[in-house]
């Protein structure tokens, strides 16, 4: 596999220009980053007026950094009230760092738990608890005390112990081509990390801020994480992280030693201002309610003899083929043709299809023609 080397000279909305000048309908919205689509106005004159403010003063309190503080504050306003606090980061790696930090030093334990393909960044200790061996074996020795479990196996649950101190997971595997979890299997595992005193970490830096069709996607599973982790989306566009916590829990991180946990860069007012506008879009121009009309729309226009399972979870979609080099071959015909396509980590025999949240009926009419036309191509 080799990158493919297009140069975008601009982006807009769900365009994508080349020096070349061909457009393509770009329907992976930067691994579901742009939410909003590309340089939408609002999220450009949020950086622009900020950047005539200032760019970086210091961080860890010592001065008030105000898009920071009113970004925190939006997010809190619209999650549940035991995750008031917010620490942001550059990333959602670094957001998955410093929530184990949190769940080791909040309950004084060491191991924790994660699952089978899944994917929570590629730092160390992220690497560590990533579920495929392909992707870490490279790389050790790495954090000892990591279990690593079945996906919605109740089985599973049997690893989970008065000595684990956190256990982390998506609620919908990205990676592994749209994997969801089971709801009553959810709720087992939420009973079993109350029942044990371990901390439940759900990571939504891929299906957060209105990708499977909620604000959050835990919103559908009818719990609440101890941590939440942000990323991808977060920013507008521009690089953030984060994760946030019950106030109490979080300052288990301020003391012994003082700045448990520290960063220079993390919650840049730039990005601050930036993921603050991306987020007033999303929550004032209706377009987290039209997820499940357009998801709809997708699933009945793609069906085709080669597609052999199409899996969803709202504006984040997986086409599965029979292998790798038949997927590959279809995406390159689709990028040709003027649709900009991916597939996953750890189902590279699956087509990703994530488009921002604002693309239209037309745009997915246009796009889903020319997916189809790669696939009836010999």
């Amino acid at each position: 596999m080799s990158p493919l080397g297009l140069e975008i000279v601009k982006a807009k909305g769900t365009r994508l220009y080349d020096a070349e000048g061909k457009i393509y309908i770009d329907c992976i919205a930067g691994i579901s980053v742009s939410n909003v689509g590309h340089c939408h106005p609002s999220v450009v004159t949020a950086i622009k007026t900020q950047a005539d403010l200032y760019l970086h003063l210091l961080v860890y309190g010592e001065l008030i950094q105000s898009p920071q503080v009113q970004f925190a504050r939006l997010l809190t306003q619209h999650l549940p009230v035991p995750l008031d606090c917010v620490y942001f980061t550059n990333s959602g790696t670094e957001a998955t760092e410093g929530a184990m930090k949190l769940a080791k030093r909040a309950t004084n334990r060491t191991e924790i738990l994660s699952f089978k393909q899944s994917y929570h960044g590629s730092t160390q200790g992220a690497l560590s608890i990533m579920g495929d061996e392909y992707w870490r074996n490279a790389f050790r020795p790495l954090l000892p005390g990591i279990s690593v479990q079945e996906y919605n196996h109740f089985e599973s649950l049997h690893a989970l112990t008065e000595k684990t101190a956190c256990v982390i997971l998506e609620m919908v595997q990205a990676e592994r081509g749209v994997n969801p979890a089971k709801i009553d299997w959810i709720g087992a595992l939420r009973k079993k990390c109350d029942e044990t005193g371990s901390l439940l970490i759900v990571d939504e830096i891929q299906t957060g801020f209105g990708r499977t069709g909620s604000l959050w996607n835990f919103q559908q599973y009818d719990v609440i994480p101890d941590i939440l982790l942000l990323g991808k989306a977060l920013g507008g566009g521009l690089p953030l992280g984060a994760f946030i916590a019950n106030r109490e829990l979080m300052l288990a991180l301020a003391g012994n030693p003082a700045l448990g946990h520290i960063t220079t860069f993390g919650g840049n007012p730039l990005c601050c201002a930036a993921g603050m506008a991306a987020m007033h879009v999303l929550l004032n121009e209706n377009l987290i309610e039209e997820v499940a009309v357009k998801e709809a729309q997708l699933r009945q226009l793609l069906t085709h003899p080669r597609i052999k399972a199409a899996r969803s979870a709202g504006l984040l979609m997986a086409l599965e083929f029979e292998n790798f080099e038949m997927n590959k071959k279809i995406i390159d015909r689709c990028i040709q043709h003027g649709v900009l396509v991916d597939w996953f980590l750890f189902a590279p025999h699956c087509m990703r299809i994530a488009p921002p949240l604002s693309i239209t009926a037309d745009e997915i009419e246009q796009a889903c023609t020319i997916i189809l036309q790669a696939l009836s191509e010999d």
